[in-house]
């Protein structure tokens, strides 16, 4: 290959593309500039933790007596107490404070947050900046500071952070204390900002007058249960909806602790923001936990609460609606609900994209009856009539033109906040699939 030098630069060949020796020099001067930039810009400065009041949400539970208080962090406040973007990572900061009054030590693993916790220096290090090696030491000196011991002995109180999944909306944290004679464990159900839920504007206290709210016992509640509307309908409550298969009865404590335990979602309701990502997440079949759920009605109005269990693909995901009813059951409200299966999106007339549902809406029926007695989170379970079976052969159809096909039944599951072993479901003496129709009598009695 032949050399040709120039007097205003060089060519290596003549196939080679010429580079003045002037520019050459400029992009050398020019990276060191941006280097040495970079480097004297990554100054590690977390914000003090008094000056973050995440522990205005904290909560705190006894047992005996060991003391816990735990806060979730939501992104922003991880950013500033940890100087470095944890969220965007898809970490979150759980700060614990443990207080051991018992005789004896306790040993508490992380593992019980999160199978899939992060330790401190891993965490440190996938923060880490570029070219500041010095920044990149205080950081991890930082991490593990800041982290919560594992041990803690009698009379001592510890407090820090581990660093988990995470989740927005209402985060289910466990901390497991094991002893050398017992183990102690609470359950907490944490608020954490990020998300704007479907319900947050709902006052439960006043849909309904007292003189309007009715209580019954388990015969009146069978017929009332009957009685319920058998499909949810559109804003103008002239066109029937799906069909309404699902009863919930518990407070707001047990909806929740079955549902975030079970692994279910709060739905965020419609505004610009989840707008924007409901169509990002459309347009490229990305997940969105949180998204919006169209509305429904019964009573005359959207529907109070919905939860969803999403796939990787926003376009796949089981979800419910829930209705607050003026009947009672054991001092506990009543809940009219709708479950179904989407399993696509597809063009209408109407709304020009909708979901597909599954058309075969027991099966939905049915997972939310296994995945919630699964997790312990059923005390009584039972069936009663609905909407009236619908043969696969003649399907009904939804608001939007979708058939589905019933046995007609709805679930009725009683929520219990504590959890409730398989062995210990109590039934309803009422309907049974007909699967199990003609076993009933050994489910009744298979104490």
């Amino acid at each position: 290959m032949q050399m040709n030098v120039l007097k205003d630069g060089v060519m290596f060949g003549e196939k080679r593309s010429r580079l003045p020796v002037s520019a050459i020099a400029g992009y050398l001067c020019l990276s060191a500039v941006v280097l040495c930039a970079a480097a004297s810009g990554c100054a590690y400065r977390p914000t003090p933790m008094s000056e973050v009041p995440f522990k205005e949400r904290a909560q705190t539970k006894t047992d005996g007596n060991v003391r816990v208080t735990v806060a979730v962090l939501c992104a922003k406040e991880s950013r500033k107490v940890f100087g470095v973007d944890l969220g965007g990572k898809g970490i979150q900061s759980v700060w614990v404070e443990i207080e051991n009054n018992d005789d004896i030590p306790y040993w508490f693993p992380p593992h019980t947050l999160d199978p899939n916790y992060y330790s401190p220096a891993e965490v440190a290090w996938k923060s880490h900046f570029v070219l500041s090696s010095a920044a990149n030491k205080e950081m991890d000196i930082y991490f593990e500071r800041m982290s919560i011991p594992r041990f803690i002995q009698p009379g001592a109180t510890i407090s820090g952070f581990a660093f988990v999944s995470q989740d927005l909306g209402t985060k289910e944290v466990n901390v497991a204390l094991f002893g050398p004679r017992q183990t102690r464990t609470f359950m907490f159900f944490v608020p954490v900002p990020g998300i704007k839920p479907d319900y947050e504007e709902v006052d439960f206290d006043k849909l309904y007058p007292k003189d309007k709210i009715v209580s019954y016992d388990e015969a009146g509640l069978y017929a009332a249960l009957k009685d319920l509307p058998p499909c949810a309908t559109g804003k103008n409550a002239k066109e029937q909806a799906d069909p309404l298969n699902l009863v919930v009865i518990g407070n707001l404590e047990d909806i929740f602790s079955a549902f975030i335990r079970s692994g279910w979602d709060e739905t965020e309701k419609i505004y610009l923001g989840s707008a924007l990502e409901t169509g990002w997440s459309f347009l490229f079949g990305t997940k969105y936990r949180y998204a919006p759920i169209s509305s429904l009605y019964v009573y005359g109005r959207g529907q109070d609460i919905s939860f969803q269990k999403a796939r990787e693909t926003i376009h796949e995901r089981n979800h419910l609606r829930l209705w607050m009813t003026p009947k009672r059951f054991e001092g506990k409200p009543v809940w009219i609900g709708q479950i179904s299966r989407d399993i696509g999106v597809r063009f209408t007339s109407k709304t020009l994209m909708t979901h597909k549902i599954d058309p075969d809406v027991d099966e939905a029926r049915g997972y939310i009856v296994y995945d919630l007695i699964s997790t312990h989170g059923v005390a009584r379970l039972g069936f009663v009539g609905g909407v009236g079976a619908a043969d696969v052969s003649k399907p009904r159809g939804n608001l939007t033109g979708d058939p589905y096909y019933t046995d007609g039944l709805r679930a009725v599951l009683m929520l219990s906040g504590k959890p409730v072993p398989f062995s210990d479901l109590e039934f309803f003496k009422w309907k049974f699939p007909a699967v199990v129709e003609e076993h009933r009598d050994k489910w009744l009695k298979r104490k």
